[in-house]
């Protein structure tokens, strides 16, 4: 999903312009930058954390090559996702593939059922 289906789908159930939400959203983007830039993490209740975290410097390899080099210590951005997230997600998850299960059954139980044995036509003769 992109940041402008984020601001229609808002724009079709809020009633309000899709410039105002698309302020709103960038706003808030904004928002979670600075907080993550000045205080290192961002908490947001039942849908996550956000959190500036350090790399250690490190020895890896060049695939190319197979030489060594040096990674240096970088910040990178992680995310972790909170309790009601992770519960919606799983439940899905779950519906999805039970639903995956009952198309699968559905699609093999001709295939699986035992073979019914053939009606012996009865002969006539003359």
């Amino acid at each position: 999903m992109t940041k402008k289906e984020i601001v229609r789908a808002i724009s079709d159930k809020t009633g309000l312009t899709q410039l105002q939400i698309k302020e709103i959203v960038q706003l808030t983007f904004e928002g979670i930058v600075e907080t993550l830039l000045e205080e290192g993490r961002v908490e947001l209740r039942n849908f996550g954390v956000f959190q500036v975290k350090t790399r250690k410097a490190r020895q890896a390899r060049n695939p190319r090559t197979g030489r060594q080099v040096s990674v240096p210590a970088k910040s990178v951005v992680v995310f972790k996702p909170g309790k009601g997230m992770e519960a919606r997600v799983k439940l899905a998850d779950e519906q999805g593939l039970a639903e995956r299960l009952e198309r699968l059954e559905a699609d093999t139980s001709g295939a699986d059922a035992p073979d019914e044995p053939a009606m012996e036509e009865e002969s006539t003769q003359f």
